[in-house]
């Protein structure tokens, strides 16, 4: 049995995980993801019991139960970089003996739920309406340094995307991760099926001009214009695409939902969406509550 070298999988003094700080004990198998550690505190203020809160850093976690449900909601920060840390320290909670350093004989699928904010790409999408990501497509490129890419990625509908975009080769190549489909069907009624782009980036990977020239500006352009089989693309954030691969490739259900808080395409933003976004986090909470 391969033991994980110490380099590897980093554990702090009191045997927790490097980044998140927590031990096995503290994680429930079902898990809330958020950008912000702020919104931690918004998600547990549901909870009938909490058990603990460990903070380091960016990653704020906190463990109770909602409805006799336990739930761990944590932190991630911004963006598919944080996600890999967070996703890998997660499983490596659920999946590995940090004692011996070795991968346990039964594997726990955890159950990854992340609510988010977003930027739509349709103009029908409204203002303060929650869209669930059916398919996550990833600008980032982090998918590509793990073995097994290809077999969880829609490879047809990546074809069709890098054909009709004339993909800037410069570019990480991009990559398409399906949602657990029970989670889409456990969402269904509350939210809209959407394909969502995961960017690098708020501003340039998301076709935003300050002071730099974009080097494709007709690229939103094209993703809006973008068919395969029925989908469209319909928003713009930063770390679905991660949690859907990773989660693709360590045996999890993972989905992700955003509050619309802009449209890029009628080019409106809706700045006081807190109402919208703890509607969205109560619906979540009774939804997993049920299964």
């Amino acid at each position: 049995m391969r033991v994980i070298e110490s380099s590897e999988l980093i554990l702090n003094q009191d045997g927790s995980v490097f980044h998140l700080h927590l031990k096995p004990e503290q994680l429930a198998d079902t898990v809330i993801l958020v950008g912000d550690p702020g919104r931690v505190e918004t998600v547990s203020s549901y909870f009938d019991r909490v058990e603990l809160t460990v903070s380091n850093r960016e990653f704020k976690t906190c463990t109770g139960t909602y409805k006799g449900k336990r739930i761990s909601v944590v932190s991630t920060g911004i963006g598919t970089d944080n996600i890999d840390i967070v996703v890998n320290e997660l499983d490596a909670l659920a999946n590995i003996d940090l004692a011996s350093r070795t991968v346990k004989a039964n594997h726990t699928k955890l159950t990854l739920v992340r609510l988010g904010t977003s930027g739509a790409l349709q103009p029908e999408i409204e203002l303060g309406s929650s869209v669930l990501t059916e398919i996550s497509i990833g600008f980032d490129g982090l998918l590509n340094f793990y073995a097994n890419r290809n077999g969880i990625c829609d490879l047809e509908m990546e074809q069709a995307f890098l054909k009709h975009t004339q993909w800037n080769p410069l570019c990480a190549k991009p990559y398409f991760c399906h949602s657990s489909r029970k989670l889409v069907e456990l969402f269904a009624g509350i939210t809209v099926k959407g394909v969502t782009i995961s960017a690098p980036g708020f501003y340039g990977p998301q076709g935003r001009v300050l002071r730099l020239p974009l080097a494709d500006p007709t690229l939103n352009d094209k993703i809006v214009d973008f068919r395969y089989k029925g989908y469209k693309i319909t928003n713009f954030e930063m770390e679905s695409s991660a949690i859907n691969g990773l989660s693709l490739l360590l045996g999890h259900d993972s989905v992700t939902i955003c509050t619309i808080i802009a449209n890029r395409v009628v080019k409106d933003a809706k700045v006081d969406y807190q109402l919208a976004m703890k509607n969205l986090i109560e619906n979540t909470l009774n939804r997993l509550a049920s299964i």
